[in-house]
C-alpha cells in the first residue's frame, strides 16, 4: 500500500486529485502458490482509477502471476492456490460465488503476442459481444466501429472489415486485440508485455494509444522495458522474487527510489 512518508509526499496528495479517488483495485496480503512453490509472498497494493500502473522486475519475479490475479487467469494453472483478498470496485473477486465470466467483462486482457482469431477483422472484434449473447446486428456494428476507433485502427480497416485479421501487420494485429478487449466495455485493461513482439514504430503507436485510453480505463501493464514504464505509467511497482519491493509514483521510482534494490534494477546493476 502506498505510504505517505514525508512532507513532500503529503503536499503531493493535496495537489494530486488522483490520490483522493477511491481505489479501483485493492489487494490485501495476496499470496500465491503453484504446488509447493510460493510465487507471491504477501502483497498489499491499491490502484486508483484512470491511472496507468507498470509492473517491472526481472523474469520470473511474479509480476505476470500477480497481474493475472485480477481476472483470475491463474485459476487454470495446475497447483494454483491463492490466499488474501483482491477487491475490484469494493467486491472481493475470490469469493466462491463470483461469476468469473462476468469478472472478465469488467477486466479485459491483452497478451504479449498479438493473438487474432482466424476470422475477419469484424468477427474478431464482435466475438466477445456474441459470446455474451448479444444478437442485435446494429448494436454489434456500433460497438465494433467504436472499439476500432478507440484502438486507432478504424481508418486503416474500415473498408476491409471482411478481410482476415491474420493479414494485418503485427502492430495492427495488437491494436485489433485491444479493440476486441474494448468492445465488451471493461473498466480495467490488463496488458502483459503488449509491445515486446513489435517494432519501435508499432510500439510507439501502442504506447500513445495506452495513454489515450487512460481517460476511460484503469490500465495495468507488465513490461521489461524500463523506458516504456517511465514514459507511459503514473505509478510503478518493482517486483523481485515474489515480493513487492517498492511501489510509488513513476517519477519517484525512477529518480529517487527508496530501496537500494530498486535503484540497482533500474540502473541495470542486476536483472
Amino acid at each position: 500500500m502506498e505510504q505517505l512518508k514525508d512532507k513532500s509526499t503529503v503536499l503531493d496528495s493535496v495537489f494530486d486529485p488522483s490520490l483522493k479517488k477511491t481505489p479501483k483495485i485493492e489487494v490485501s496480503d495476496a499470496k500465491v502458490w503453484y504446488g509447493d512453490f510460493m510465487a507471491i509472498k504477501g502483497i498489499d497494493m491499491s490502484i486508483k482509477p484512470h491511472t496507468i500502473t507498470a509492473f517491472i522486475g526481472p523474469s520470473g519475479c511474479g509480476k505476470s502471476t500477480f497481474l493475472r490475479l485480477f481476472n483470475r487467469m491463474n485459476d487454470y494453472v495446475d497447483g494454483f492456490k491463492m490466499e488474501g483478498k483482491i477487491k475490484i470496485n469494493g467486491n472481493n473477486i475470490y469469493k466462491k460465488k463470483v461469476n468469473v465470466e462476468e469478472l472478465r467483462k469488467e477486466v479485459g486482457m491483452v497478451f504479449q503476442k498479438p493473438n487474432p482469431f482466424p476470422k475477419s477483422i469484424f468477427e474478431n472484434v464482435a466475438y466477445g459481444l456474441k459470446i455474451q449473447g448479444i444478437n442485435d446486428k446494429n448494436l454489434i456494428a456500433e460497438r465494433v466501429e467504436k472499439a476500432l476507433k478507440q484502438a486507432d485502427l478504424w481508418e486503416d480497416v474500415k473498408d476491409d472489415l471482411k478481410k482476415s485479421a491474420l493479414a494485418l501487420s503485427g502492430g495492427q494485429q495488437q491494436r485489433l486485440c485491444i479493440a476486441r478487449t474494448l468492445a465488451v466495455e471493461p473498466s480495467i485493461i490488463l496488458m502483459d508485455e503488449p509491445t515486446s513482439a513489435l517494432d519501435p514504430i508499432s510500439t510507439a503507436k501502442i504506447e500513445d494509444l495506452i495513454c489515450q485510453l487512460k481517460e476511460k480505463y484503469t490500465i495495468i501493464i507488465v513490461t521489461h522495458n524500463m523506458q516504456q514504464a517511465s514514459r507511459i505509467s503514473d505509478y510503478t511497482a518493482f517486483f523481485y522474487m515474489g515480493d513487492l519491493i517498492e511501489y510509488n509514483k513513476t517519477k519517484t521510482i525512477f529518480t529517487n527510489p527508496e530501496k537500494q534494490q530498486t535503484e540497482n534494477y533500474i540502473t541495470g546493476r542486476f536483472g
